[in-house]
């Protein structure tokens, strides 16, 4: 996720995001560019035609298309958001997993606070993995038994999600938390699955085909044929401007692209990362030291 302070103008737009936009958009660029100035050396230089052109057709699609790409953008973000917001509650319901058990268990059971020192981090490890590739083993915190238990698992986070409700229930059976307390860390520990089966709810249901289809050819449609608008108002000029209202649609679908799916490695996909990081040195302050 990209950092930056909203109020400086000048970074922001010349940040080094702009660039990379427009080394992705470039062969598209290219291309229309190469395509809209053959369209005006033809009518203007070899077949010498003119005929009466005009933009309010254009301008008339300009405003629906317009609306389209609103309404695009804003379900993506609405996607991103609802993400941002389901790995805020994963925060907070570690920490408040992590203070209660902290709290219920006396400070001297090391080997069970151990044990969700490493298995709440794990979890939301895992489930970061799980939402992008797959789970390397290799990425969790974990000991050789807790190993053995996972390996050949296709979903790893359940698996965590398991083995921290069957250490629960040993450690009510032992008589080391009481059914009230067992009862408070059954409701933390079901958060978990909640907020896993939101991540998996936006990450395996993408923008509906049709729609994602008719936006895409709806651009095409329209900047194919803008040369045709403003060819003999415009001259030469024409290819600057059609450039310049291709990069920003195109651009507008770009980024609706990359946010709606929130979980991946692109730059504006959500700091999972640094909020695995900040869980395991919370829950580790709060079992350990």
């Amino acid at each position: 996720m990209v950092k930056y302070d909203p109020k400086t103008w000048l970074s922001l737009i010349f940040h080094s995001y702009s660039r990379q936009v427009m080394k992705t958009l470039f062969p598209a660029l290219l291309a229309m560019g190469l395509y809209t100035s053959g369209i005006v050396f033809l009518f203007l230089e070899v077949f010498d035609f003119r005929f009466s052109s005009t933009h309010v057709v254009h301008s008339l699609l300009g405003i629906v298309l317009g609306l389209f790409l609103v309404f695009r953008v804003n379900s993506a973000y609405d996607r991103w958001w609802e993400g941002r917001k389901l790995w805020g509650l994963l925060l907070n319901n570690s920490r408040n997993l992590a203070a209660k058990i902290s709290s219920f268990i006396s400070k001297d059971d090391d080997v069970n606070r151990r044990f969700f020192a490493q298995m709440i981090p794990n979890f939301a490890m895992s489930m970061k993995e799980h939402l992008r590739e797959g789970v390397d083993l290799e990425d969790l915190d974990i000991v050789e038994d807790v190993l053995d238990r996972v390996k050949g698992k296709n979903h790893i986070p359940n698996t965590i999600s398991l083995m921290i409700y069957e250490r629960i229930t040993q450690m009510y059976n032992e008589k080391k938390i009481t059914g009230e307390q067992f009862f408070v860390l059954d409701k933390e520990v079901k958060e978990f699955s909640d907020i896993l089966g939101g991540c998996e709810r936006i990450r395996n249901t993408p923008i509906p085909y049709s729609y994602s289809m008719f936006i895409k050819k709806f651009i095409f449609t329209y900047t194919v044929t803008l040369p045709f608008a403003f060819l003999f108002d415009f001259l030469y000029w024409t290819v600057p401007i059609v450039l310049m209202v291709f990069f920003i649609l195109v651009s507008v679908e770009l980024i609706a692209e990359e946010i709606e799916d929130p979980f991946g490695r692109d730059v504006n996909d959500l700091p999972t990362d640094d909020l695995c990081e900040k869980i395991k040195n919370n829950v580790r302050e709060l079992l350990i030291h």
